[in-house]
């Protein structure tokens, strides 16, 4: 995949990602990532790439000229027109089902604002996406962009050398993850699960299971309308519900 960065902090979004997972990724040439400053691409001989907004108000606008023309540069460059995504709090928010979604793109252009935002034309004429990663504001795009980014090379095959890590993620199947034990047996006076260790893989993929429901219903609640769970499941959800809420 290629992953094209339209930002003025190029920095921030190649020393975030060319490390741990993404980085050996990019590394061995599963994903193509480019940071791209926008302020090459400024008209301003002073490196400008925004003005004050029309009509008054605070703050300054990144301007549309610069932003495109960085734009057309890198469409040149991948020789085809690639799904851009522009980072705004205005956009739909972002899940695991968008990054799948997204993780069969040949290219995607993340475009990162700063200030007030950007000219309200060149976003008219070059985004096909506006996504948020939540209702709260940031500085900039470059966090967003990296978390998409992060959330969308897991999906890619190769990018996890244990593909069943991204099958076994929270969310994966509609529901959060069950809880993960490791070495030593016993810490802190805290024991594993006795069914983790008995060597029973059925009873183990049970109890995982049944795991990720609890949790989901204890934290995540809202996620049960949409997750592929059975009547029978349903049932037991309502059952330990129920239970915990007598004691």
């Amino acid at each position: 995949m290629d992953c094209y960065v339209m930002t003025l902090f190029p920095d921030m979004i190649m020393s975030g990602l060319l490390t741990s997972i993404t980085g050996r990724a990019i590394e061995e040439g599963i994903i193509n990532l480019k940071a791209v400053n926008i302020r090459d691409y400024t008209n301003s001989k002073h490196g400008k790439t925004d003005d004050y907004p029309y009509g008054g108000g605070a703050g300054m606008v990144m301007q549309a000229q610069p932003v495109y023309d960085c734009y057309k540069a890198v469409e040149a460059e991948l020789g085809y027109k690639p799904r851009v995504v522009y980072l705004t709090p205005q956009g739909r928010v972002f899940n695991q089902e968008m990054a799948k979604e997204f993780s069969v793109e040949k290219g995607i252009v993340f475009l990162c604002g700063h200030y007030e935002g950007i000219d309200e034309r060149v976003l008219e004429e070059i985004v096909t996406d506006n996504i948020s990663i939540g209702d709260y504001v940031l500085t900039g795009g470059e966090l967003p962009a990296m978390c998409m980014i992060d959330a969308i090379s897991r999906m890619i095959p190769g990018v996890l050398h244990n593909n069943e890590s991204a099958e076994g993620d929270s969310l994966s199947d509609g529901l959060l993850e069950y809880p993960q034990y490791s070495r030593p047996e016993v810490w802190n006076g805290r024991r594993v699960p006795p069914i983790l260790i008995s060597g029973d893989h059925a009873k183990v993929d049970a109890w995982r299971r049944e795991q990720s429901l609890i949790r989901t219903a204890e934290r995540r609640p809202d996620l049960l309308e949409k997750a592929a769970v059975s009547p029978k499941e349903r049932e037991f959800i309502r059952k330990y519900l129920a239970k915990s809420s007598d004691v």
